[in-house]
């Protein structure tokens, strides 16, 4: 079965390249293009696609308000959104992980990596754009204004190590690889994290560890 994808970005030459370039992909298919932000959120919560791909910089609504209104906190049912923005260094950005988004990409990101990230998003995994990672993650943990929230339990050396896999933007199977374990035991142990930190996803898992100096 197809992945379903919803894509808004108010630049049309953008927004009918990516619906291109995601259409010509084997297993996903584009179901809606829009062109801002609020008729995003009313075609992604009427269609329920499995990942939306949001412009940051949109009319209407902008891509981190669309996106808190679709995977951010208060949503019972969050839905997997990505970001994609000309600038890597946008301050936009941040909001929008903070609104839920489970990663993002820059608009120069080639076919091959648009199409992982989509993969990436439906299967719960997070793709950040990989030249980007670490300066956008510290960037954004040096942003944060309060002190991290302390784990409700120690984390044992296993979830420590996955922790820092999780924040250098590896994705399960690369996780699993590297740690010599098994992809079910790797999801056990990022549920572990996400229940044990209080977040809601790998991204906010990989801010948690730059906001606490583990990854510098």
């Amino acid at each position: 079965m197809n992945l379903r994808v919803l894509v808004a970005d108010d630049q049309e030459l953008v927004r009918t390249g990516l619906s291109m370039i995601l259409d010509a992909q084997p297993g996903i298919e584009v179901v809606s293009q829009v062109d801002n932000g609020r008729d995003a959120v009313e075609q992604a919560l009427r269609l329920r696609p499995d990942v939306c791909l949001l412009d940051i910089r949109m009319p209407q609504l902008n891509g981190i308000e669309a996106t808190r209104a679709l995977a951010g906190p208060d949503v019972a049912e969050p839905m997997a959104v990505v970001v994609i923005t000309t600038f890597d260094l946008d301050e936009y950005v941040h909001g929008a992980l903070r609104a839920g988004a489970r990663g993002f990409l820059l608009k120069d990101a080639g076919p091959e990596l648009l199409a992982q990230a989509i993969h990436a998003a439906a299967r719960g995994d997070a793709l950040i754009a990989p030249s980007i990672t670490a300066r956008l993650l510290a960037s954004f943990a040096a942003s944060s204004p309060a002190e991290p929230q302390q784990p409700i339990e120690p984390l044992t050396g296993r979830e420590e190590q996955v922790l820092l896999t999780v924040a250098s933007g590896r994705t399960n199977a690369e996780i699993a690889d590297e740690l010599y374990i098994s992809l079910s035991t790797v999801k056990t142990h990022l549920a572990s994290l996400m229940s044990k930190l209080g977040v809601r996803n790998r991204v906010e898992i990989a801010i948690w560890a730059y906001e606490t100096g583990r990854v510098r």
